[in-house]
């Protein structure tokens, strides 16, 4: 049996090259951005939540009247401060102490009562003045007065002198106090019934006088101190030595 002649078909060598036919994405005649939403429409954007954006306030503005506290505010510590070291300076160079004092003596001249019922009363006291400070001098000038008190009733004042005390000075002083006091009859008696009860009566001597510091060649302002001296008295009898006992002063400075 003859066999069949099998027929195979040849490629043409010549024929041209084509590729294999590919459908287009995008059909001819749509334009580029209706390509991008059919894409996006095929292929949705994930969700993405939105953030609520929050406006911060603008600052405020600081008034005058703020800056202006400010400013003093600021002014006023910066002042305690130079003050601070002013003093810290004076006190580590001057080192100041008060002064002291003492009622030495007081004698009673005169205590009468008159016909018109007043009681006619001169005072005679010693007091002594101690300045303890090395690098400070004390100016009494004008203005002063002192007084003996009893209770509080004046009996008679006067006046301390006029001085200039230095460093570590020692100054004794004598002055003269003389008062009348109106309508005394019961004064005078409530004195001499003291005096027999207790065997003394209670005195206060009180004393304002006006200083000048000086430190150094430098004279400070005009300030006042005041003393205050309590003492008791063993006799009222006038031109009798006069004794006294548990005599104490206290000082202080009145600005």
């Amino acid at each position: 049996m003859a066999d069949h002649l099998k027929v195979h078909p040849v490629h043409d060598v010549e024929a041209p090259h084509t590729s294999p036919s590919r459908s287009p994405l995008v059909p001819p005649g749509t334009s580029k951005s209706d390509k991008v939403a059919e894409v996006q429409h095929q292929h949705p954007a994930p969700f993405q939540p939105t953030i609520p954006v929050t406006q911060s306030k603008p600052p405020k503005k600081r008034s005058c009247l703020c800056r202006c506290l400010c400013w003093t505010v600021c002014l006023l510590v910066l002042l305690i401060i130079i003050i601070g070291i002013i003093v810290g300076i004076f006190f580590l160079v001057f080192r100041p102490k008060l002064p002291k004092y003492s009622v030495d003596n007081i004698q009673i001249t005169q205590l009468n009562l008159s016909s018109d019922d007043s009681l006619y009363a001169t005072f005679n006291a010693t007091i002594t003045a101690r300045n303890p400070n090395k690098k400070i001098g004390i100016y009494y000038v004008g203005g002063s007065n002192i007084g003996v008190w009893y209770t509080d009733k004046k009996l008679c004042q006067g006046a301390l002198p006029k001085f200039y005390q230095g460093h570590r000075n020692t100054t004794v002083l004598n002055v003269a106090m003389t008062g009348q006091t109106q309508n005394a009859t019961g004064l005078l008696t409530t004195l001499q019934q003291q005096l027999q009860q207790t065997g003394g009566v209670p005195l206060a001597l009180r004393a304002n006088q006006s200083v000048r510091i000086k430190l150094g060649k430098l004279k400070l302002f005009k300030m006042k101190f005041r003393v205050k001296c309590r003492l008791v008295v063993e006799s009222l009898t006038p031109n009798n030595g006069v004794s006294t006992r548990n005599t104490s002063c206290k000082f202080r400075f009145r600005l």
